[in-house]
């Protein structure tokens, strides 16, 4: 894929416009500390950093708890001088999430340059991911580009058998299993997923076939975890891989006594000779939980985005940086 690169863009004494991630929340800064390096370069190139960025969901309105001046400061503490000044949350205006012409136009008014480093948000068609692009010269952030290459390597002739461990809460991560069961040999589901998949998915995970690619976690009773048997069951597809894709928690880990799945899984993945991937807010919290970082070949930012990416192949954010 051949985006255009920060590298590859004349950005020197020009007023750059840089989407980045800053939804973060005040247990997690990796958000923050991957633009780092793309904030460096620009600084170095004597750039004027205009940042982009939203927090939550405020649908339109402002909200005063969703202001961007605390990841603002946070910012300023570990990027130790490199001067830049933050747009306030841009979600604050309806304009944002609808791609609206008119917003986008005045966005694009601050700045000369566009760089999207905001590849968590790029599965999102929204002015300052789609649209700026198309008004401003622009090209892929060095956090960007690195995301790209690093989950090509699970589509691009990867180490086989290819598992993906699909978690959390949201719903709408079943709509990428279709698409992903083209790369996967085993997609195993856990979770709150189950629950959503039908009372004959919860429990038929010890009476699917071996060959079926999809393997459906067994919730207890509470529903906040995976049963045991789906625990171990899931640990066996791990040790036979070659190529591991881990989106999102087992259960509700924020609760102690919810979190034997998600901590066996995550370890058991962790200590696999497999190419390992993670990515999502929930499974960086639980990354930094257990200590994992450097255990995985890849930690991503995006959790929806990365699915997509692996899902499709693309996102709306990079069409909009390769057209």
């Amino acid at each position: 894929m051949d985006l255009p690169k920060i590298t590859d863009i004349d950005v020197a004494d020009k007023r750059v416009l840089v989407r980045a991630d800053l939804d973060v929340s005040q247990k997690d800064n990796y958000r923050l500390e991957v633009i780092i390096p793309t904030l460096k370069f620009l600084s170095e190139k004597g750039a004027r950093i205009i940042l982009l960025g939203h927090r939550d969901r405020p649908e339109g309105k402002v909200v005063e708890g969703l202001r961007m001046k605390p990841v603002e400061e946070i910012l300023k503490k570990i990027t130790e001088g490199i001067e830049f000044t933050m747009l306030e949350n841009l979600r604050f205006d309806p304009g944002e999430e609808s791609s609206n012409p008119g917003f986008t136009k005045r966005l694009a008014q601050n700045g000369e340059v566009f760089i999207n480093d905001a590849f968590a948000t790029s599965h999102r068609d929204s002015a300052s991911i789609t649209g700026l692009p198309k008004l401003l010269p622009h090209a892929a952030g060095l956090r960007f580009t690195k995301e790209v290459e690093n989950l090509s390597r699970v589509l691009a002739n990867p180490r086989r058998p290819v598992v993906f461990i699909v978690g959390g809460s949201k719903k709408d991560k079943l709509d990428y299993i279709e698409h992903l069961k083209k790369i996967a040999d085993k997609i195993l589901v856990g979770g709150r997923l189950p629950e959503y998949m039908g009372d004959e998915a919860i429990t038929s995970v010890g009476l699917r076939a071996e060959n079926e690619k999809i393997i459906i976690g067994n919730l207890m009773q509470d529903k906040e975890d995976i049963t045991i048997h789906s625990i171990e069951r899931f640990e066996e597809e791990i040790k036979k891989a070659g190529t591991i894709v881990l989106a999102g928690p087992m259960g509700k880990y924020e609760e102690e006594g919810h979190r034997q799945g998600t901590e066996r899984i995550f370890k058991a993945v962790s200590e696999s000779s497999a190419y390992k991937v993670t990515g999502g807010g929930d499974s960086l919290i639980v990354v930094q939980m257990y200590k994992l970082s450097d255990k995985f070949d890849w930690v991503s930012v995006g959790g929806g985005a990365m699915l997509e990416f692996l899902a499709k192949g693309t996102l709306p954010g990079i069409e909009a940086l390769l057209h």
